[in-house]
């Protein structure tokens, strides 16, 4: 931008009409935009922007004029006043909407002539997240509010032959022009077989957003026996956070929280759950029970590991049975009930069959 405006002004200082290309200027929604326009400056001078033919913003004797702005641009436009002295003429534009995409005229008037510059405005909305739900038969990815439309691609691992990853994808838009897209993959034979992996890649493949997520499947353990839930990132992740939740029959709870930057950690379950920190710093943030319950630790637990533009999800069901008897234990509980089968016998003869026995013999 800075460089149009030496350029602008260099050739202002030769010539009374200038011809230039359109510049390009891209603006992401909903942020403030500036197009550039330069002029030389020489006394006062008449500004107006135009979008098309529409009136965006107008600036004579001195100071702005809304008369006749387009009420699409109301009370979102303005110059930088102090610097318009100094030849410049650039337009602020305020949280720019898709509808404002389109070609602008920069037109200038001082007493050294007229000149014209057109700026080509793009805007795009970023990629702010990718949501991945699986059923047993269909795994979907879906984002919103972006813009333009992005590519959307599918991957497995172990990988999987491109053409078996034939998906079906939808878009829809709002009334700001903001998209809705909706990816749909079938889901490729045994459900825990594969790590489902899609990416959002921007129009302009500046942005890439990647979410994947798999369903392990379930892990029987006999209760008060040590048990891992297996999670591992996919990928190296330099700065992540890590969640585990577990859900029995209502909403998830949060049982464990890790943050890799400040290496702070949220454990709800302390004693009874653990990660270990030297398999966190390589992504393994698989979780480690003690000594799980039937009643309190059996259900569905759920790790998602947080990246920058990344998104993995591993969800794991836990059944918690009653713990078997070992032999030695069988053999104590052999020994204990012939030692009291022994006993109750040795009573009863006291108790029962001696005082009769003696009645007996002495009649």
């Amino acid at each position: 931008m800075i460089t149009l405006l030496i350029i602008l002004e260099k050739l202002l200082l030769t010539n009374t009409k200038v011809l230039l290309p359109d510049a390009n200027v891209t603006c992401i929604i909903p942020d403030d935009c500036i197009l550039p326009c330069s002029f030389r400056p020489t006394g006062t001078v008449v500004i107006h922007w135009y979008k098309q033919q529409i009136p965006v913003h107008s600036y004579y004797y001195n100071k702005d004029q809304f008369g006749l702005q387009n009420k699409h641009f109301s009370g979102r436009t303005c110059l930088f006043n102090s610097h318009i002295p100094h030849g410049n003429a650039s337009l602020l534009l305020r949280r720019v909407k898709v509808q404002d995409k389109g070609r602008y005229k920069c037109y200038t008037s001082t007493r050294k002539g007229n000149q014209e510059i057109f700026i080509n405005l793009e805007v795009k909305a970023l990629i702010q997240s990718v949501i991945m739900e699986m059923t047993d038969e269909m795994v979907t990815c879906s984002s919103h509010n972006i813009y333009p439309v992005p590519q959307v691609t599918w991957a497995t691992d172990p990988p999987s032959a491109q053409k078996t990853l034939e998906n079906s994808t939808i878009k829809s838009t709002d009334h700001k022009g903001l998209l809705t897209v909706e990816s749909t993959l079938r889901i490729l034979g045994n459900l825990s077989n594969y790590t489902y992996i899609c990416s959002f890649i921007a129009a302009d493949k500046t942005q890439v957003w990647t979410a994947s997520r798999k369903n392990r499947e379930g892990i029987t353990q006999e209760e008060g026996h040590a048990l891992t839930i297996p999670c591992i990132a996919p990928h190296n992740l330099q700065n992540f956070s890590l969640t585990w939740t577990f859900t029995l029959s209502t909403e998830p709870t949060v049982i464990l929280r890790y943050d890799s930057k400040t290496r702070h950690t949220f454990n709800l379950w302390e004693g009874q759950a653990e990660l270990d920190q030297d398999l966190l710093l390589l992504g393994d943030g698989s979780l480690l029970l003690h000594k799980p319950d039937i009643e309190e630790h059996s259900g569905t637990y759920t790790c998602t590991i947080s990246g920058l533009q990344s998104r993995h999800i591993v969800q794991t069901k836990v059944n918690i049975t009653v713990a078997s008897i070992s032999e030695d234990e069988q053999s104590v509980q052999r020994s204990w009930w012939s030692t009291a089968a022994s006993a109750a016998f040795f009573l009863f003869t006291i108790t029962v069959a001696l005082p009769q026995c003696v009645r007996q013999r002495g009649m």
